[in-house]
């Protein structure tokens, strides 16, 4: 009876670890450095295989990118496992950058979506405050997880590299956007925000959302720069990649990777990846 007993706790110690393994979402963001001749040995065709082994090996469940052209796009949905969301800075639909979404197709349906401007007039194209080079989006989706059932709103962002003061007020629009859009929904964003953890416009997003680097229950791995610039020995001291998450969700743990070939990186950005689970 003793021994059946035993049998029994184990069994039901085994089911809850599986359960609660398949609630954790491995969660990243990677700026894929936009296909240009221009990086020589490191321009795009060179670097795509990398970059969709690199997705493929650590199993990435949704993840954001920035930087990316549609081409790019299309050659990452070659991993026929996802779909992605997202529209062009350029004019709404396929031209310039994209801040898109990638998500798993058997794990998530997306039952919303949008997209919106880093400017004074977020609802059409065009460049925000003291912006000169770009226009600067933020696309966004509602997914459901089909695992779990629960629902959780992600957003995915570039933030001007030049404009001092296009970085500061996007940092309160998305504030301003992520609650009008998402309410006290869980929320995951993600980005390249060209910002380092002290300036004003990361402290306006921490005001309602977490910084994964600071509230990850295991320390965080590799290094703490994000932006290496395509030089293998480089630094990596400044953090400018983020993956924030609503106060509701517990995050695991915090990586950002450092997978190269041959002492070369698959883009100037790290990924930054968390295992994080919805409450």
């Amino acid at each position: 009876m003793k021994r059946l007993l035993l049998v029994c706790m184990l069994l039901v110690v085994a089911a809850g670890t599986s359960f609660s393994q398949n609630n954790v979402l491995t969660v990243a963001s990677y700026n894929l450095r936009y296909n240009t001749p221009n990086d020589g040995v490191n321009a795009w065709p060179n670097r795509k295989e990398m970059v969709k082994g690199l997705v493929r090996f650590h199993d990435f469940d949704i993840f954001g990118v920035q930087e990316a052209l549609v081409g790019q796009l299309k050659d990452v949905a070659e991993l026929t496992d996802y779909a992605y969301y997202g529209k062009g800075r350029d004019d709404g639909k396929e031209g310039g950058e994209h801040s898109a979404i990638f998500y798993k197709k058997s794990r998530f349906k997306l039952l919303k979506s949008g997209d919106f401007w880093l400017s004074e007039t977020p609802d059409v194209p065009g460049k925000g405050w003291d912006a000169t080079c770009c226009n600067r989006i933020c696309s966004w989706g509602q997914f459901q997880d089909q695992t779990t059932k629960k629902t959780f709103y992600f957003f995915n962002v570039h933030f001007d590299h030049q404009g001092k003061e296009a970085r500061r007020q996007s940092g309160h629009l998305m504030v301003k956007k992520i609650s009008e859009i998402a309410g006290k929904s869980n929320v995951i964003l993600t980005g390249d925000f060209n910002s380092t953890p002290e300036t004003e416009q990361i402290q306006t997003i921490r005001t309602i959302l977490n910084d994964t680097h600071e509230v990850t229950k295991d320390k965080p791995y590799g290094p703490e720069g994000t932006f290496n610039s395509f030089k293998f020995d480089a630094k990596m001291e400044n953090r400018i990649d983020y993956i924030f998450t609503g106060k509701n969700i517990d995050v695991l743990k915090y990586g950002v990777l450092t997978d190269a070939l041959e002492q070369r990186y698959p883009s100037d950005h790290q990924p930054v990846v968390v295992k994080a689970v919805l409450k």
